[in-house]
């Protein structure tokens, strides 16, 4: 058996790779300090490495510490150390113009689009003669950009593509019909008669009543309430519905009377007020202090059950509407789930549920979770993509969206 290979054995471009692979890392997502690096390179040194899979778990060893930034590692690294030029069958492999969809029916996994993107912007410059070539190739699918990334599933986007929908979110706005309140407003067209304000105009004319005042209910804009999942399944799509929520709550045209939002894993935050800040990128971060419990686990019934307990009195008495946003995943007591749902269906107005399982057409309601949900709420539509959330917008609005997004509540 072969030696383990150290790096001052080698022709010194180890470390650099070394450097170059964590740039790429960054570039995705995954959080690599600089101490990790430094690490990364003593591992090799001490350990050395004579095949490609004991390299491998070194580095994810000293670089990853979160199981969520797993697949993004494996990914990057299955990419950059297949061959010397991988930047050439990157582009290749990774370009809609040579591998259309329908050409290739097996999806992308989830963290290929941010591993492709980090490893092409962290590479060096092409060489001269490869540059004619690649604006051809960007000329050519820059068309169709908008309407592509507009279908694109969030889980599936690269790091500019994520940024580029999160500042689309921002203009986006989920239209709701006021709702009719117990005081009244004077109207010629009133069905109530109110005889006081007729009395008293009477009293100019010396008790003649010259007319009828009439009046009509007034109306108000409902309030929202948003419960958001932000377990380690729901990572990235609860971050692209908070900036969704951040624009119904900043929006002064936005239809919505007081917003609250909430998040739960494992347990309930109340992140209203981080959420409220004017600055997108300020109201987040705030968000990401408040709730500790990003990533984690999932208990939407205990988070129901204290959410129906501490606050539903207090933001659902004025005949909110709820969005729950979750993936429907219970790692506890789906009776309890069941049981706190119903208690919810019942205080508010209306309750939506926002599950990026919807994507999926072969989607059935198979997990326990799932079926404790789904008898209690008033309607059920997919939030994986910007295109998803229009159409929850022409749903809720009515413009003859119900019949393909809308699922009435069953007995």
């Amino acid at each position: 058996m072969a030696a383990p290979r150290r790096l001052d054995q080698t022709d010194g471009r180890l470390v650099e790779n070394i450097v170059h692979f964590t740039r790429a890392l960054r570039k995705a997502g995954v959080k690599v300090g600089t101490a990790q690096v430094e690490d990364a390179i003593r591992a090799v040194e001490v350990a050395g490495f004579s095949r490609k899979g004991d390299f491998y778990h070194i580095l994810r060893a000293t670089l990853i510490n979160r199981a969520a930034d797993l697949e993004v590692y494996h990914q990057i690294f299955a990419m950059f150390w297949r061959d010397p030029e991988f930047l050439e069958h990157l582009i290749h492999m990774f370009s809609p113009t040579l591998h259309r969809d329908d050409d290739n029916p097996e999806k992308k996994k989830a963290a290929a689009r941010r591993a492709a993107d980090a490893l092409e912007d962290a590479a060096p410059a092409p060489r001269p003669g490869k540059e004619r070539k690649e604006i051809e190739i960007d000329a050519r699918i820059s068309w169709s950009a908008n309407e592509t990334l507009k279908a694109m599933d969030f889980e599936q986007m690269s790091a500019d593509e994520i940024a580029t929908a999160s500042r689309a979110i921002r203009s986006l706005r989920l239209p709701v019909p006021p709702v009719l309140s117990r005081r009244q407003t004077p109207s010629p067209h009133g069905t109530r008669l109110d005889m006081h304000a007729t009395l008293r105009a009477s009293l100019r004319r010396g008790g003649e009543i010259e007319r009828l005042v009439r009046t009509r209910p007034r109306t108000r804009a409902p309030d929202l309430v948003a419960l958001c999942d932000i377990s380690g399944s729901m990572s990235v799509y609860s971050r692209m519905m908070m900036h969704f929520l951040h624009a119904l709550a900043t929006a002064p045209d936005g239809g919505w009377g007081k917003v609250h939002a909430f998040t739960f894993g494992t347990r309930l935050s109340n992140v209203t007020r981080a959420l409220h800040r004017k600055d997108p990128d300020l109201a987040l971060e705030a968000v990401g202090r408040e709730a500790q419990d990003w990533q984690g686990g999932t208990r939407i019934g205990v988070a129901l059950e204290r959410f129906n307990k501490d606050w539903s009195r207090r933001v659902l008495s004025q005949g909110a509407a709820v969005l729950l946003i979750s993936d429907g995943l219970e790692r506890g007591d789906v009776s309890l789930l069941s049981r706190q749902a119903e208690r919810l269906g019942l205080s508010c107005r209306r309750l939506i549920w926002l599950n990026p399982l919807l994507r999926y057409e072969a989607f059935a309601p198979l997990a326990g979770g799932v079926r404790a949900l789904l008898p209690h709420v008033d309607s059920f539509h997919p939030c994986h993509s910007l295109q998803s959330l229009e159409d929850i917008g022409h749903a809720l609005s009515g413009n003859g969206e119900q019949d393909r997004l809308l699922r009435p509540r069953t007995a």
